[in-house]
């Protein structure tokens, strides 16, 4: 690999990144950072395998669950068990789940938190999720942390960067971060104004790719069909992607006149959060690579899918060594579709056969304080 390793990336990222995928295009002088991303950080304490979702008065019991950095976390870890070098910008409690977090993030994964504060006398926001049946509730809580302990004024030098655009505002890091050549990459929340004006996304014109799901898709666009709206985004965007849940995603570049559509993979969902991030993260992923639009929104698919089969959000996030397993692994079951396996042939290439490890695998850490399995 061209160009020195970060001082960052911890022995334990080593051993999970063990391929890199922009090596053949690493060089001196590159950015010292993939991508950088900020946001805020929650201890997510999950619960899997209710019957249904708890009904009032009553006890509910789970058959799993587990903890995990919750937030922008679940963006951060799915890059950086992709192998890219990964800076975060977030403030966490000086409490016990801040120090977890903190812990899990730059010694478990590997991630720069060097732009990231500790912020004395305020606790660590807290998500409770619940999965059943495919879905998820969420119960969260927190306070906001001063203004000045959350996004640095000048992000550090990066190739990428993942932002949430908030309609109605912006956040002048991300019109420092392209004018200095970052490529930004961009999803959004519910517009709980109702407005659904893309004029009010204006943090949309510095960006390089919009990954929106179909409904939020549909409501910007005023379109009927989720198709039509990543067509008419790329009036704003040059890349548009489009998630069509069990349907799988549909994007279109505007600059190469691409358009591609990928079926989801069909599995069964333990706990489906984090999922979009580790989507966003496969396709940032692709995108750094150079591949082709649907070789990115496939294998952004798959990371996403394998993602759901664990519980947690970060912690669920797959590696080379999961993705290399699932390759192996698919091509053994008889009566596969060819077309489908042609689909994914560009992992032959990519996932070295010595990254194979048993099938399935098992990585949630199971609550605060256990140590992660060997």
């Amino acid at each position: 690999m061209a160009g020195e390793e970060p001082e960052h990336l911890t022995q334990a990222a080593r051993r999970e990144a063990q391929l890199d995928p922009l090596a053949a295009l690493r060089a001196p002088g590159d950015p010292p950072w993939d991508v950088y991303l900020t946001g805020p950080v929650f201890l997510d304490i999950i619960f899997t395998g209710l019957e249904s979702a708890p009904v009032r008065g009553t006890e509910s019991w789970a058959r799993g669950m587990g903890s995990s950095p919750g937030g922008v976390a679940n963006m951060a870890a799915a890059l950086a068990r992709l192998g890219l070098r990964t800076s975060l910008a977030a403030a966490f409690g000086d409490d016990h789940y801040g120090e977890y977090c903190w812990d899990a993030l730059e010694q478990g994964e590997g991630i720069d938190l060097t732009p990231s504060r500790t912020v004395p006398g305020w606790h660590s926001p807290v998500t409770v999720s619940m999965a059943y049946e495919g879905e998820r509730t969420m119960v969260s809580h927190g306070h906001e942390p001063p203004p000045e302990e959350t996004v640095p004024h000048c992000p550090p030098p990066a190739r990428a960067a993942v932002a949430s655009l908030t309609p109605g505002s912006r956040a002048p890091w991300i019109a420092q971060a392209a004018r200095e050549g970052t490529r930004i990459f961009a999803d959004v929340g519910w517009d709980e104004t109702g407005r659904w004006d893309l004029a009010g996304l204006a943090d949309l014109e510095h960006c390089e790719a919009f990954l929106p799901n179909a409904e939020e898709a549909m409501r910007y666009t005023r379109s009927d069909c989720p198709r039509a709206a990543a067509h008419a985004l790329t009036a704003h965007v040059p890349v548009a992607v489009v998630t069509l849940g069990s349907d799988g995603a549909y994007a279109v570049d505007r600059r190469t006149g691409e358009a591609a559509e990928v079926p989801a993979i069909a599995v069964e969902a333990l706990d489906p959060t984090g999922a979009g991030d580790v989507f966003v993260a496969g396709f940032v992923t692709g995108t750094l690579a150079g591949w082709p639009l649907a070789d990115r929104l496939a294998f952004a698919g798959l990371t996403a899918a394998l993602s759901v089969q664990e519980f947690g959000g970060s912690l669920s996030a797959p590696g080379w060594s999961e993705i290399g397993a699932w390759w192996r692994r698919v091509q053994e079951v008889e009566g596969q579709d060819p077309a489908a396996l042609r689909r994914y042939a560009f992992l032959e290439t990519l996932v070295p056969r010595e990254l194979d490890r048993p099938w399935p695998l098992r990585r949630a850490v199971p609550t605060i304080g256990f140590r992660r399995s060997s």
